[in-house]
């Protein structure tokens, strides 16, 4: 009695024991994956650094147009000593100046560049013994307006152009990135419960099989059955085992690729088992080739890079087109003269405006061959062309490939009707043999076959849903329709 009861004492301690050490169980629907891949995905947040890049490298296209503000100052000192010059004495001549200049020069736009300056400047000194101090100065303003060559566009343009193109490539690439990252944890989410759903049928082989044995091995008592049948049951048991084992690392392995999608802290999952909160199932759809043409053709991000590509490549062949001509600009400047005794004399006349100047003209240049943009030209329309072909290349293949995951997505409907028939058969088959075997119309070898045929279709019901499913989602990435069939804004800031 005493040794019943530590027996008892011993097994409540280890299944307390056990209870405490066990993995805590979360259940998680698909959104709530997806949500949690959104935020702690490694490759989501690496891919989300690309748009702030493109970002930062379109705001620096435009550093063109800023203007560059320089200022400058300066003193010198000349002395000019005595000498004698054809027996006559010159005097001694000393002078010190300061000078100051300063301007804003830059570029606007419309290709016209300018520059805003202004000088003043202090001399003083003495002359023969005669001292002297004067000064003067300008301010004014001079513009250069390109007519022809660079007129429509210039380098600071394309650079403009291409970089909002890079920002629109980036943000496709991080639509990409979250289709690949939400296509991979579906999978992983489905095979996850099929792997589940699996172990369950390989528990239940296992418990029909060790059912089997022991009915076979009171019948081998009563004489009713020879031995060599419950060795047949036997093996059967060990089968089962080793495949409830194989199931039990494919779920553990399927879990792990999960955790591994939706978390960027592995070690704060490694403990949790993640129980999905929904069941395989196939709700039919109607599929149309022509509409999932339509959506991949204006969704599927590598579609839209390569059509920013060719249109990078037209901005490109504008610039290039605008190099050719020959470099005429007019010119003109306007300002106002300052002089007087001091600095502040100088600074008068500005204001006054009584001493203008002013210029006004043009300047022409043009290379005699210019076959450095000719030759641009020609080699950027043959990259035009090819990119071009590309894009072409590109379409087709999206198109055969949509065509195929439609057909595969049919078929996997198709899959599922089929195996469930096979499934309510081969229990059928196995009921009617068991019965025949209960009266000494069977044989062990048929009635563990036909086990063996149940369990086979099951895991085949439950394949050919979680197929369908996966169907559904190379369905969707194919067609770049994923985000808005998960409900997933694009957020870059």
């Amino acid at each position: 009695m005493k040794n019943a009861v530590a027996v008892l004492f011993l097994a409540a301690a280890s299944s307390a024991l056990a209870q405490t050490n066990a993995p805590a169980a979360r259940s998680l629907t698909l959104d709530n994956c997806i949500r949690e891949a959104l935020q702690h995905n490694f490759d989501v947040q690496i891919e989300r650094y690309e748009p702030l890049k493109s970002r930062i490298s379109l705001e620096a296209a435009y550093a063109g147009y800023d203007p560059t503000f320089n200022i400058s100052g300066a003193h010198n000192y000349d002395e000019s000593g005595s000498l004698f010059q054809n027996g006559l004495h010159v005097p001694t001549q000393t002078s010190d100046q300061n000078a100051f200049n300063s301007g804003f020069v830059g570029a606007l736009p419309g290709g016209l560049s300018y520059d805003l300056s202004g000088n003043v400047s202090e001399t003083y000194g003495s002359s023969g013994g005669a001292p002297f101090d004067n000064s003067g100065g300008s301010i004014g303003v001079s513009l250069d307006q390109p007519l022809l060559k660079n007129l429509w566009i210039d380098s600071t343009r394309l650079g403009i152009m291409v970089a909002k193109d890079q920002l629109k490539q980036s943000v496709q690439g991080l639509r990409q990135q979250l289709i690949t990252t939400i296509s991979a944890l579906e999978n992983a989410y489905y095979e996850l419960i099929f792997a589940q759903e699996n172990l369950t049928v390989q528990e239940q082989a296992l418990e029909l099989s060790q059912t089997q044995l022991d009915q076979d091995q009171q019948r081998v008592q009563v004489g009713s059955l020879a031995p060599l049948d419950v060795q047949q049951d036997e093996a059967q048991v060990a089968q089962n085992r080793a495949n409830l084992i194989a199931a039990q690392f494919t779920l553990e392995s399927d879990e792990n690729t999960l955790k591994n999608l939706l978390t960027d802290n592995y070690l704060q999952w490694h403990d949790v088992n993640i129980v999905p909160a929904s069941d395989l199932a196939a709700v039919p759809q109607l599929f149309d080739v022509q509409d999932s043409w339509s959506k991949g053709m204006v969704s599927r991000p590598d579609l839209l890079q390569a059509r920013l590509t060719l249109e990078q490549q037209g901005f490109q062949l504008k610039y290039d087109w605008n190099q050719l001509f020959p470099q005429l600009d007019l010119t003109g400047s306007y300002g106002f003269n300052g002089a007087g005794k001091e600095f502040s004399d100088a600074f008068a006349q500005y204001s006054q405006g009584n001493r203008p100047f002013y210029s006004y003209g043009a300047k022409l240049s043009m290379p005699l061959d210019n076959l450095a943009a000719r030759s641009s030209l020609k080699s950027d329309k043959a990259v035009q062309k090819q990119d071009l072909l590309k894009l072409k290349q590109l379409e087709q293949n999206a198109m055969v490939a949509i065509d195929d995951a439609v057909k595969q997505a049919q078929s996997a409907l198709e899959s599922v009707g089929a195996t469930r028939q096979a499934r309510i058969y081969a229990q059928a088959a196995l009921d009617a043999e068991q019965k025949k075997y209960a009266v000494g119309k069977s044989t062990t070898f048929t009635v563990l076959q036909l086990q063996d045929n149940l369990t086979t279709a099951k895991s085949q019901e439950i394949r050919a849903l979680a197929n369908y499913q996966e169907a559904l989602t190379a369905l969707a990435q194919q067609e770049g329709s994923t985000l808005e069939r998960r409900h997933v804004d694009v957020r870059t800031d």
